[in-house]
């Protein structure tokens, strides 16, 4: 395996406008995706977060440190080609939906999930016209065909950039609701990460907290974090 990896070579980047959209270039040179397409974006400020990632680079490149410009170069490269694949993958989320699936008990955790969860549901139906059923246990129950439609036309509305943002927010949540909520502004990526993690939340508040699990959990946070902040880009 090469051990090269890339290096700072440019002195300035900047965002700029471009036909078609805008796009981010060093020194002068148009940035590219890692299959070499344009890197074109579809807002200003898109571009400008990704030119200040670009811009704090020192010495070695390290993407992971580059949210913005990941997130861009996997709905240029990926979803754009596989957009279908994309809403069917997430469409799926709402059969198995992790609001639609209760405790049996005790009954203060049953009480804490309807207290965060039934809004959402309510908000579902009322607004996106999609109600779910909720049921206690795990025993899978089929969802309203009409329902699952109307969820799969609100992903398939979306751009791939926001389709791209709209992943991270459904799978990091176990949710197409939760991320659904958090895309329409009804709430932020801190209420959708809380609101997700009420069992393990639970789990933790008897046993205690598994220094592995909350690394883990910290970085799913932010992985969720950056996916609003991505979605909130491209308008």
């Amino acid at each position: 395996m090469s051990s090269w990896k890339p290096k700072r070579f440019w002195n300035t980047a900047t965002a700029e406008a471009t036909e078609g959209g805008y796009t981010v270039r060093l020194d002068g040179r148009p940035v590219r995706t890692p299959a070499k397409a344009a890197f074109l974006l579809p807002s200003l400020a898109m571009a400008q977060a990704a030119a200040a990632e670009w811009d704090a680079q020192q010495g070695q490149v390290r993407p992971e440190t580059m949210p913005v410009t990941r997130a861009a170069n996997s709905a240029i490269d990926k979803v754009v080609h596989q957009f279908g694949a994309v809403v069917e993958v997430l469409a799926a989320y709402g059969e198995t939906d992790l609001l639609c699936y209760r405790a049996t008990g005790p009954e203060a955790l049953v009480a804490r999930q309807a207290a965060a969860w039934d809004p959402l549901l309510r908000w579902s139906a009322e607004v996106l016209e999609a109600p779910l059923v909720a049921t206690a246990g795990v025993m899978h129950i089929a969802q309203p065909p009409a329902s699952l439609s109307r969820l799969r036309a609100e992903l398939t509305a979306a751009t791939p950039f926001e389709l791209a943002a709209l992943h991270d927010l459904i799978a990091i949540t176990g949710s197409l609701i939760l991320g659904l909520a958090v895309a329409r502004g009804l709430i932020d990526s801190a209420e959708a990460f809380g609101i997700s993690r009420i069992d393990e939340h639970w789990q933790a508040e008897l046993w205690g907290v598994d220094d592995e699990a909350a690394a883990l959990e910290a970085t799913k946070k932010a992985a969720l974090d950056e996916a609003a902040r991505f979605f909130l880009l491209c308008q």
